[in-house]
């Protein structure tokens, strides 16, 4: 049985890991959400079912694309995988399996946002089938309570403590729409809520109906947006977490001890968030002779 081992690729494509680093800051220089993106791809492939760029399939005769799920709500930057593909095909086709292009391109996004260098495993291979009618029972629904979200994690062995630095990594970059947010504010003000942050995010979201397809949102930190650093846990202490997950993570007692050591040391996060990122980018994966490298990410080889 193949197991994942760091450096793979050293023999069959040696420049591997070095030309993803070097996509990845090219395409944040160009687009800097772009790096939010490989984090996000990270949480949504690997938590369901399995690290094998099942969430990359395109729907085509066949395939149902997990990216049709309301849990990819928001998701985007899909076509620059494509980009970072065709860089290592170029070197060496055939050879670097988008699976490991999502978890190497996640650790590359991290540092660009100002996180952990976190050592990332490979030999993940690609998945010939997408687990559309799946995502729903591992991706936690932005209204659903704190229990669910751990029991899902706790599922695929992240602890208590590990989801918890997780959760900065889904919520303390980028930005949350309006249509994930607004039932906090209207018609009344939900009581958790900072009053004066409310009337900040009724600013950004100034009607109860906001428009899926229009571009509305609030930031998920506003003071630090884009690094990947323990503000995050300052706001949820301060009432200021976007979403009802984020306050039940300050006030639930098995994940309130380690919010209040995260805000109060951003190490013991950074340290925390790598061990969580390893394991869930080791989630289950396809090794050996199963699945496939994939020639497009988007559909299965012929």
């Amino acid at each position: 049985m193949s197991e994942l081992q760091f450096n793979y690729y050293a023999q069959s494509c040696p420049k591997a890991e070095e030309i993803i680093k070097q996509q990845v800051v090219q395409l944040y220089y160009k687009h800097g959400n772009t790096a939010v993106s490989w984090v996000r791809n990270l949480f949504h492939d690997c938590a369901v079912k399995s690290c094998d760029a099942s969430l990359l399939l395109e729907t085509v005769t066949g395939v149902a694309s997990e990216q049709a799920s309301e849990r990819s709500f928001g998701m985007r930057n899909f076509k620059y995988v494509s980009t970072i593909k065709a860089a290592l095909e170029a070197e060496c086709p055939l050879k670097v399996s988008c699976a490991d292009i999502v978890a190497l391109s996640a650790r590359e996004g991290i540092v660009m946002l100002g996180g952990p260098r976190i050592p990332i495993k490979t030999g993940r291979r690609d998945s010939r089938v997408s687990y559309l009618a799946e995502v729903e029972k591992f991706i936690p629904n932005h209204n659903d309570s704190i229990a669910t979200a751990l029991s899902v994690f706790n599922s695929i062995g992240i602890d208590d403590e590990g989801v918890v630095a997780l959760y900065a990594g889904a919520h303390s970059v980028g930005r949350v729409h309006c249509a994930n947010l607004v039932h906090r504010l209207y018609p009344t003000v939900d009581p958790t809520l900072n009053p004066v942050y409310a009337e900040y995010l009724k600013g950004r979201c100034p009607t109860p109906d906001p428009d899926p397809d229009a571009v509305v949102y609030a930031r998920n930190d506003r003071e630090t947006p884009m690094i990947l650093d323990n503000n995050y846990y300052k706001n949820i202490i301060n009432h200021k977490g976007l979403l009802i997950v984020d306050q039940q993570l300050a006030s639930d007692p098995r994940t309130t001890p380690f919010v209040q050591k995260m805000a109060a040391d951003n190490s013991y996060f950074h340290e925390q968030f790598s061990r969580a990122i390893a394991l869930l980018s080791e989630n289950n994966p396809l090794t050996g002779d199963q699945g496939e490298v994939r020639k497009d990410c988007r559909y299965v080889n012929i």
